[in-house]
């Protein structure tokens, strides 16, 4: 007697169920970047997603528990582009201004990323306390940071007792706040900080400073030279995005006072 043939067939619910989820995350990600904690609604988030408000809370929880995870979802986002810097065993040079290029990128490419963690940090950073996923995230990258820094600091390039943990900070800083605060500063400054040629200068800026800092030499013109040239032939990661259309453009002569 033959056997009728079986075909497993996939868990239709549970496809669905993270099919869900996903939407919704998304939906609080961007009702969240929008509004704040405080502003953003769950009704909101609800109509975003197209998910009943019933699912929402079956399937993510409360408030708190779907900021959380929008937050968790974020860092998840930004881990991926950081997977190939950690993967790389790169010269100690090349490593750090990667990394440089990696912040900038991310705090450009990912603008909700700031305005999430800028609700998080008015909210004492207790969603942020409470994950079991991000403190993992940014270790990673701060033991990577560190081991570039020891091996340069053996090779006689960089200088020894660097903290990573204060230079990461200082790295993101430098990035964090000038795409964080654009808005104002255009209107300051009559500029567009967003411009893509803008964007490369003040990356180029950021990397003499932390190359300066890091450098067991910094006045060594030579050293810095050789460092340039590194730079110009490294495989560097994706470039910046380009600026949206229309932006505003400034005057020749009033781009000179202000450059």
């Amino acid at each position: 007697m033959r056997r009728a043939n079986r075909t497993t067939l996939p868990k239709r619910p549970q496809r669905t169920a993270a099919l869900a989820k996903e939407k919704i995350i998304k939906a609080a990600i961007a009702e969240f970047a929008l509004k704040g904690l405080d502003g953003a609604r769950v009704d909101e988030v609800a109509r975003r997603s197209g998910i009943n408000k019933t699912l929402l809370y079956h399937y993510v929880g409360n408030k708190d528990r779907l900021f959380t995870a929008a937050l968790e979802a974020t860092y998840q986002n930004i881990r991926e582009r950081q997977r190939e810097f950690l993967a790389r065993q790169m010269d100690p040079v090349t490593g750090v201004r990667q990394l440089v290029h990696l912040l900038m990128s991310i705090w450009v490419e990912f603008p909700e990323y700031g305005k999430l963690l800028a609700s998080e940090n008015f909210h004492g950073g207790k969603h942020v306390k409470r994950s079991k996923v991000i403190g993992g995230m940014y270790q990673q990258l701060v033991d990577a940071l560190n081991d570039l820094l020891q091996r340069g600091a053996e090779q006689g390039r960089f200088r020894r007792g660097i903290d990573p943990v204060d230079l990461y900070i200082s790295i993101s800083s430098l990035s964090a706040y000038y795409v964080a605060h654009q808005h104002t500063l255009n209107a300051i400054f009559h500029i567009y900080v967003m411009n893509p040629r803008r964007l490369r200068r003040r990356e180029q800026h950021i990397l003499d400073v932390i190359m300066r800092y890091v450098r067991s030499r910094p006045d060594d013109r030579p050293e810095a030279d050789r460092e340039r040239r590194a730079e110009l032939h490294a495989a560097m990661p994706a470039p910046l995005p380009a600026a949206p259309a229309g932006a505003r453009r400034v005057s020749p002569r009033r781009r000179r006072a202000v450059d």
